[in-house]
């Protein structure tokens, strides 16, 4: 018998500084379904997550609450427990990064790089709030262009003109914390040598080594790295200047980790809390087997692809050079889309955990769903809600469900709930399914596994329809027939169960007490409930969605966004004001078709898409126009992952004179589109049209 599976798997952090919401729950639900396949096959498989609770956001949120970050990072971390159980995400031990266990690593990772000679201490030039006393990251810097004149602008592109620059630069900037106006301070910061040729040398191989990474993540690491003899990574800064909430550096006072330092370290400290408690119940765990090079253990994170870059560069480079262990693989998925667009407020689909589960919706449903969509690569998934309730209503009720509800009661009405012998091709071929469903599951191409769960779903239900158990018991004759299609339909119900499981533990749970057998394990396909079993009463185990819940939960998301007259206006009022003014001008303004025929219009394919360093908001995007290439610099990234825009289509302006910008030059405009809701929106032409087509 083989051994079992050792294996360390863990979902990226949220940050305590926001309620989780469903785009949230398709990294949680994904990774708990692996988690309970896994267990469900016998692996020794412990899931850990967190609360990432430092930083600059979390120390000005509690300042503003009036709290104490310590007192902010403790009631969202109830929160997040809260809806994280209501989804049945079934964490072995969920922490947070404001650990004494991460704290422990932290130092001791930092202190094995620094003797690696992998940490440089340089002076770097940042701006200063002097009111608060503090550094300011470029998010709180706000000002005019120094481009178009543009007011209160972050601090490093023009949401206006798209121009990118550096905070500096900026023409009357003033602090988005105080008000106050900032001064150029310089300041010892610590960094990471990435760019050291030991990182460089490592990572090359690594990234490349077979299973580490889904193979388009991988290819977006050889774009990131470079070619051979190439060194494209830049040493990472890993300090930031009290005040800061986080923890302070060794022998530096008055010097902190960055967030995203001890972030990932967090996956370490909850393992290790984990292990402490176990402890404290009399079992052993060996911490350092997981965490540390050698034995058969295994360690896979499940994240975002947006967070790829930190995962796969920086975490392994210095786990490697700090003597730990490295990700046995990463899995990184995709984003969520609902209705085919992104998440909005203004359209309620924007939708937190808390507010679906108010609104009684069952967590199941969207689990399924969820499931339905996913595959084991990076493609963002769309929670269409039309097709939400007719999948969930038609495979769950009305195909999985509708097994038990024809037979149940005539077992425990005809037969004293005993059911009888069953064997038979259909069951045979049931059975034989499961390695294959194995397969997908651990794959994680959870949308196939349902295809074929449900297909087999489809078959049972012709097996019932052909045998007919309702005449059958009104046939003379016919007890014996209708106990051998009843007890054979019970045992298909069973089996269907087993597979669902990890996509529905609830149910599984529910449906486990009805038939009367222990919890469900993959192993258990190979066998049928014996004959003189005795199952109980059959109560009504899922209902349909009604629409109307549907819309009534969009409804309660909905937010107004109109704008409320105060001396500092946020950045939502701001953008509704300028979208006010342009719409008041164009009620008023004409132009001829001479005028527009000036505009050449051309579509483009996005050839390549990579982020610009030291830009929030910038793209960098290659244009294939048919006949040439084009670089553009577009401010989508807060819409876009750059890995999920290469090969689509778009609409530029092909003869806008090129204009230059720190990070080089920009010659043309993409088209895209944004409104009074948040959102940025790329064009698209129709299917059909090819790369330097004129738009008319």
């Amino acid at each position: 018998m083989p051994t079992p599976r050792q294996i360390l798997v863990t979902s990226a952090l949220p940050y305590a500084n926001g309620a989780i919401h469903l785009g949230h729950l398709v990294e949680y639900i994904q990774t708990d379904i692996w988690v309970r396949f896994q267990k469900m096959q016998g692996s020794e498989c412990w899931y850990v997550c967190a609360d990432d609770t430092h930083g600059t956001p979390i120390m000005l949120r509690a300042d503003k609450e009036g709290i104490t970050p310590e007192e902010l990072i403790r009631r969202v971390h109830g929160e997040h427990t809260r809806d994280f159980a209501g989804f049945h995400v079934q964490f072995d031990n969920y922490h947070t990064t404001h650990s004494e266990e991460t704290r422990h690593y932290a130092n001791d990772i930092y202190g094995r790089l620094k003797a690696a000679g992998l940490i440089e201490v340089r002076p770097i030039e940042q701006f200063y709030d002097p009111v608060r006393q503090m550094f300011l990251p470029d998010r709180y810097i706000k000002g005019e262009c120094p481009k178009c004149g543009t007011k209160d602008q972050y601090g490093d592109s023009c949401e206006s003109c798209g121009a990118a620059y550096a905070p500096t630069e900026l023409k009357n900037p003033y602090s988005a914390v105080s008000g106050a106006t900032p001064v150029r301070k310089s300041s010892d910061h610590f960094f990471f040598k990435l760019s050291d040729p030991r990182c460089q040398a490592f990572l090359r191989r690594w990234t490349r080594e077979q299973g580490r990474l889904q193979p388009e993540a991988s290819n977006k690491m050889q774009e990131w790295l470079g070619a051979e003899g190439e060194n494209k990574l830049t040493d990472w800064d890993i300090s930031r200047d009290a005040p800061y909430f986080g923890f302070e550096i060794p022998g530096a006072p008055g010097k902190f980790f960055y967030v995203w330092l001890d972030a990932p370290i967090g996956y370490f400290g909850s393992f290790r809390n984990f292990a402490e408690k176990k402890r404290a119940e009399g079992a052993i765990i060996d911490v350092d087997a997981f965490i540390r090079p050698g034995g058969n253990t295994e360690m896979v994170h499940f994240i975002g692809k947006d967070i790829l870059y930190f995962h796969a560069l920086f975490w392994p480079a210095e786990l490697e050079h700090a003597g730990y262990r490295t990700p046995t693989k990463i899995f990184a998925h995709g984003f969520l889309t609902v209705d085919g667009q992104k998440m909005s407020k203004s359209r309620g689909t924007f939708i937190t955990a808390e507010s679906y589960l108010k609104q009684g919706l069952n967590p199941e449903w969207l689990r399924y769903y969820y499931a339905a969509k996913l595959s084991g690569a990076m493609e963002d998934i769309d929670l269409n809600l039309e097709d939400f309730v007719a999948r969930v209503n038609s495979d769950l009720v009305g195909k999985y469900i509708n097994i038990a509800s024809r037979c149940a009661g005539f077992i425990s009405k005809r037969f004293d709930a005993e059911l009888m012998q069953s064997s038979s091709v259909l069951i045979s071929e049931t059975q034989t399914a499961a390695a294959s469903i194995a397969g997908l599951y651990e794959q994680r191409e959870y949308g196939k596994a349902l295809r074929e769960v449900m297909a087999l779903a489809d078959r049972a239900n012709q097996f019932v329809n052909e045998e007919k158990p309702w005449e059958l018991a009104r046939k003379e004759g016919g007890e014996q027939a209708l106990h051998r299609v009843c007890s054979e339909a019970i045992n298909l119900f069973r089996l269907l169960t087993l597979y669902l499981k990890p996509v529905l533990p609830q149910l599984a749970g529910n449906i486990e007490r009805f038939l009367n057998v222990e919890p469900l394990r993959w192993a258990d396909a190979g066998s049928l409930i014996p004959a003189g079993h005795r199952i109980n009463e059959y109560t009504h185990l899922m209902t349909r969605i009604d629409p109307r819940q549907v819309d009534a939960l969009v409804e309660a998301n909905k937010v107004s966004l109109a704008p409320t007259p105060v001396p500092q206006p946020h950045s939502q009022q701001r953008h509704a004001e300028h979208q006010q003014h342009a719409e008041e001008k164009a009620a008023v303004s004409h132009i001829g078709i001479d005028d527009f025929s000036k505009v050449d219009l051309r579509i483009a394919r996005i050839a390549n898409a990579e982020p610009v360093e030291g830009a929030e908001k910038l793209i960098k995007l290659t244009l294939d126009l048919g006949t040439e290439t084009r670089t553009v610099f577009a401010g989508i990234k807060s819409a876009y992952d750059p890995a999920a825009l290469a090969g689509r289509l778009t609409v530029m302006v092909a003869n806008l004179a090129p204009r230059k910008m720190k990070f080089g030059l920009s010659e043309g405009m993409v088209l895209a589109a944004s409104g009074e809701g948040p959102g940025i929106f790329l064009l698209s032409p129709d299917s059909g049209a090819q790369p330097g087509m004129k738009v008319k």
